[in-house]
C-alpha cells in the first residue's frame, strides 16, 4: 500500500507513556547476551548430526544473512526508536496492514516460545528434583518473570544482564578451554588435530541443507535490542552500538564454539545428540560434572529466553495498541510499564503450556508448525521496510541516519534472495515443508484481517 495510507507518528511517540528505565549498560549486555539463545545450547546437535563439519560453513551463511537483518533494522531502529521496533518500521514503508502482520505474528511466536522456554527449563529441574511436576516449575518461572516484567523496566533490565553476564562467562570459558585442547595447550589433553575434519561433508549437501536451516532458527532473539532500544536513556546510542557489535559476536559465539566443537569430537558421536555438544565438548576434555554444568548454564539461557520474550511481546502488543492496531485495553500503562500487556502475553504463554499437556498431537503441534516460520516472514518485512525507507530517509532527513546499511541496496536484495532460498530449502524438506505452509496460512490470514482494517479505517 502507499506509504500516504500509513498513521505516522514522530519517531517514539507511540512510547510517549514508557518509562526509560534501562541504562546504557543493561543495553549493552543485552545486545552481548541476547545473541546467545537457548536455541544455540539446545538444537545445535541435530545440526551437526546432520552436516557433520560443515555446520561451521552452515553457521556462517546464516549468520551472514542475520548480520544483514540486524544491520538493516538497527538504521530504522536508530532513525525512528519505537518499542514496535520492525512492525513500527514496516507500517511506516509499506502500510498499516504490514505493521498488523509483522506485529501480531511475532507477538504469538514471542508468547509461544515463552512457553516452551518455561517447559525446557521445567525439565531441568524437574530432573534435579525428581517427583516435582513439571507444570508446577513452568508455573513459578511465569509469575517471577511476569511480576519482574510488571514491577518496572528496570527489573527486566537487571535481570537479563545478570543472566546475559552469566550466559558470555559460560560460553566464553568454554571457548579458551576449546582452543586450549585443539592447541594441545591443556593439562592432561591431546590435541585432535584436524582428525575429526576430514569427512567435512559426511551427507552431502542434503545434510548441509538441513544444517543450515537448524542453524538459521537458532539466532532467535537478536530482536529485542532494538525493542528494549526504545525505553533505554539513549535509543540510537544504544542501537548503533549493538548493531555496530553483532558481527563479531555472532562469529564468536555461534560460529567460533560450533568450529571449536567439531574439531574436539567426532561429528557422528551419540553423545552430541543424546548430550548436546557442548556437554560432548567438555566430556571430551574431562571436565568433571560437564552435564550438570552445561545443564546450569541451559536453564539461565532458557529463564533468560522466558524474560526478554515476555518482555518484547508486551512492547510489541503495546506499540500495536498504541498505533491503534490491537484491543485498547492491552495499551494500558501504569507506572511507565503496558502492564495489561504483560499479563496477556504470560498467559497466552501459560496457555501454550497447558496444551503440551492437553492437546499435544493436535492443536499445540499445529502451533508449532504455525510459529515454525514466523521469524523469516518479520525478516521479509525488515528488508523490504528498509529499502523503501532508506531512500525517503536520504530525501527527508539524512541526519538521522546513524546506522547506515552496508552497500545499499545491493546487499539488502542480496539478503532478500537469501531469505527467498530458505523458503525454498524449508519447501523441499518434509518436516520444515508443514511449518512454512502453516505459518503462510497464518500470515495471510493477519495480513487479510490487517487490510480490511485499514481499508476501514480510512473510510471513517
Amino acid at each position: 500500500m502507499p506509504s500516504s495510507t500509513t498513521t505516522e507518528t514522530p519517531a517514539g511517540t507511540d512510547d510517549a507513556s514508557l518509562s526509560h528505565g534501562l541504562k546504557q549498560r543493561h543495553l549493552s549486555m543485552i545486545a552481548l547476551g541476547g545473541v546467545i539463545g537457548a536455541g544455540l545450547f539446545v538444537g545445535s546437535g541435530a545440526g551437526i548430526a546432520a552436516a557433520g563439519p560443515s555446520i561451521v560453513v552452515a553457521y556462517a551463511l546464516s549468520g551472514a544473512l542475520v548480520m544483514l537483518v540486524m544491520r538493516m533494522l538497527g538504521e530504522m531502529s536508530a532513525a525512528y526508536p519505537s518499542s514496535g521496533s520492525f512492525s513500527a518500521h514496516a507500517e511506516r514503508a509499506i502500510g498499516p496492514w504490514a505493521g498488523f502482520t509483522a506485529g501480531w505474528s511475532f507477538w504469538v511466536l514471542l508468547c509461544t516460545a515463552v512457553g516452551l522456554e518455561g517447559i525446557g527449563a521445567a525439565k531441568i529441574v524437574s530432573g534435579w528434583l525428581p517427583g516435582t511436576p513439571e507444570w508446577a516449575w513452568v508455573a513459578l518461572f511465569m509469575v517471577v518473570f511476569c511480576g519482574t516484567n510488571l514491577a518496572a523496566v528496570k527489573n527486566f533490565g537487571e535481570f537479563e544482564f545478570w543472566f546475559a553476564a552469566l550466559k558470555v562467562g559460560a560460553i566464553t570459558l568454554f571457548l579458551v578451554l576449546g582452543v586450549l585442547a585443539i592447541a594441545g595447550v591443556l593439562p592432561g589433553t591431546d590435541s585432535p588435530g584436524a582428525s575429526h575434519l576430514t569427512d567435512f561433508l559426511p551427507n552431502g549437501g542434503e545434510g548441509l541443507v538441513i544444517g543450515l536451516l537448524a542453524s538459521v532458527f537458532a539466532y532467535g532473539g537478536l530482536e529485542t535490542v532494538t525493542i528494549a532500544a526504545a525505553e533505554s536513556e539513549n535509543p540510537v546510542q544504544g542501537v548503533a552500538s549493538a548493531v555496530r557489535t553483532a558481527m563479531w559476536r555472532i562469529a564468536l559465539f555461534y560460529i567460533g564454539s560450533m568450529a571449536v566443537i567439531v574439531t574436539l569430537v567426532p561429528w557422528d558421536s551419540e553423545e552430541v545428540v543424546e548430550k548436546g555438544p557442548y556437554v560432548a565438548a567438555l566430556d571430551q576434555l574431562g571436565i568433571p560434572g560437564a552435564g550438570q554444568l552445561m545443564n546450569v548454564v541451559v536453564l539461565v539461557a532458557l529463564l533468560s529466553a522466558m524474560n526478554a520474550n515476555i518482555y518484547g511481546a508486551s512492547r510489541i502488543a503495546y506499540s500495536l495498541v498504541a498505533r491503534g492496531q490491537g484491543p485498547k485495553g492491552l495499551g494500558r500503562v501504569s507506572g511507565g510499564v503496558p502492564r495489561i500487556a504483560v499479563l496477556a502475553s504470560s498467559v497466552f504463554g501459560f496457555g501454550c503450556v497447558l496444551l503440551s499437556y492437553w492437546r499435544p498431537n493436535d492443536v499445540f503441534a499445529w502451533l508449532l508448525n504455525m510459529i515454525g516460520a514466523v521469524i523469516l516472514v518479520v525478516w521479509i518485512f525488515i528488508a523490504v521496510s528498509q529499502l523503501r525507507l532508506r531512500r525517503r530517509l536520504e530525501r527527508e532527513a539524512p541526519e538521522r541516519l546513524a546506522v547506515r546499511m552496508w552497500a545499499f541496496p545491493v546487499l539488502t536484495w542480496v539478503a532478500l534472495a537469501g531469505m527467498v532460498t530458505v523458503f525454498v530449502l524449508m519447501a523441499r524438506q518434509p518436516d520444515t515443508r508443514v511449518q512454512l505452509y502453516s505459518t503462510g496460512g497464518m500470515t495471510l490470514a493477519l495480513a487479510a484481517v490487517g487490510y480490511a482494517w485499514q481499508k476501514a479505517r480510512a473510510r471513517q
